[in-house]
């Protein structure tokens, strides 16, 4: 049967669908338009870190959360390359690690700056590792300290280290290392994990993933699969767990982690909250105990990326169990506590990014235990690498990509 005139060829049909998906998605980095809440797309066997990046989706209407909570998606202008995390300055601005090892500025409205900022150690950017996270001193105003978990290259392979500067409003000058992990031949460029948090007392927690090799993370000498606590200065704290304990290290704080990349101090107990990458399902949050064993690999609710079991299962005698746990995997990073100042119907609720998941996650909580969750921003923005809240009370995303970007979730 002939084609009807007004029948436009079929290549001419789908070269006409790509134009519109492509157009789609120009808006989406523009900010323009207004986004979908759905279901987070479950990981596949390879449902961790390791995945792919992914383009953005098409987009639709903005719609309220569970909670009846509106809002939309502002993009801060400018492109960011592998961002990996963000700290708010008093002035307004923020500081952006970009994993290559540059260190960004953006301020509001204008965007980020094109120019680095001058004065950042020197990383090892390969596989996972390179510039990582960034953490402020409580008392930045008056001493201007800036701390930085990176990848640092060692004899025995690449290794996890903290370095702080002082920032002037410009550069970073007087950079010294106050932490580098113990590190030994196998690594690779894996588990990393890095991120850093301030407890109310100014100690600083320092996550620190098994490099890929889970034997480490029970072995209380080794810093690897670890959480540490330090001073501000890098030195051991007086009333640290492990302190004068024959064979272990003591800076450990606690142990049995896989790849931590979510911390943040609960703005009313002042707990350090945890999450980390399981291998195939079996990601966790956790709260932080003093010298509590978060049990890697000896239990965890996932398995091996070849489907075998690993360890005893999800429980044993004398291991902490997590609060919450995602199987499959979403690949959880970053993470923030929501003051509701800006956002008022998630008051107190604990959002996550996921990076193969591609969404953002909302746990609600009843003191330390879940209530719900609610999986945002579905294949929207591509993988979540950060989420942190401002002091406008917006909440802000880092997007994992070789053409990044810095997002605001603000009320609609």
């Amino acid at each position: 049967m002939p084609r009807p005139a007004s029948c436009p060829p079929r290549a001419s049909r789908r070269a006409s669908r790509r134009a519109s998906r492509r157009a789609s998605r120009r808006a989406v980095l523009a900010g323009l338009g207004a986004l979908p809440l759905a279901a987070c797309g479950a990981a596949g066997a390879l449902g961790a870190e390791e995945l792919a990046q992914a383009a953005p989706a098409d987009t639709g209407a903005a719609m309220a959360s569970n909670a009846g909570q509106r809002y939309r998606l502002e993009r801060v202008p400018g492109v960011l390359q592998n961002p990996w995390g963000l700290a708010f300055l008093p002035d307004g601005a923020m500081l952006i690690t970009e994993r290559s090892g540059r260190l960004r500025r953006a301020r509001l409205p204008g965007g980020i700056e094109a120019a680095p900022v001058a004065g950042p150690p020197e990383v090892a950017a390969t596989g996972q590792g390179g510039l990582l996270d960034i953490a402020l001193h409580p008392g930045f105003a008056a001493n201007g300290l800036v701390y930085l978990s990176h990848s640092v290259r060692t004899a025995a392979g690449n290794a996890t280290a903290v370095t702080r500067a002082r920032y002037d409003g410009r550069a970073l000058a007087g950079a010294e290392t106050i932490l580098q992990a113990a590190e030994r031949q196998g690594g690779g460029g894996l588990h990393f994990g890095s991120r850093l948090a301030f407890g109310r007392d100014g100690t600083l927690f320092v996550s620190l993933g098994d490099r890929n090799q889970r034997d480490r993370a029970q072995d209380a000498a080794d810093t690897a699969g670890k959480v540490l606590r330090v001073t501000d200065t890098g030195a051991v704290p007086p009333d640290n767990p492990f302190l004068g304990r024959p064979g272990v290290n003591p800076a450990v704080y606690t142990t049995g982690h896989r790849n931590p990349q979510g911390m943040a101090r609960h703005p009313d107990t002042g707990a350090i909250w945890l999450h980390e990458h399981g291998a195939r399902g079996g990601d966790e949050v956790n709260i932080l105990r003093a010298g509590a064993n978060y049990g890697w690999p000896v239990t965890t609710h996932g398995v091996d990326y070849s489907g075998a079991r690993i360890g005893v299962g999800p429980r044993a005698p004398g291991v902490t169990d997590p609060v919450h746990v995602w199987v499959p995997s979403i690949a959880p990073s970053g993470m923030a506590f929501c003051s509701g100042r800006a956002l008022p119907a998630w008051r107190g609720n604990l959002f996550v990014g996921a990076l193969a998941g591609q969404c953002l996650v909302r746990l609600t909580l009843d003191g330390e235990r879940v209530q719900a969750e609610e999986r945002l921003l579905a294949g929207t923005l591509g993988r979540i690498r950060d989420v942190r809240e401002g002091p406008d009370g917006a909440l802000y995303l880092l997007t994992d990509a070789r053409e990044g970007a810095l997002w605001r979730v603000v009320p609609a």
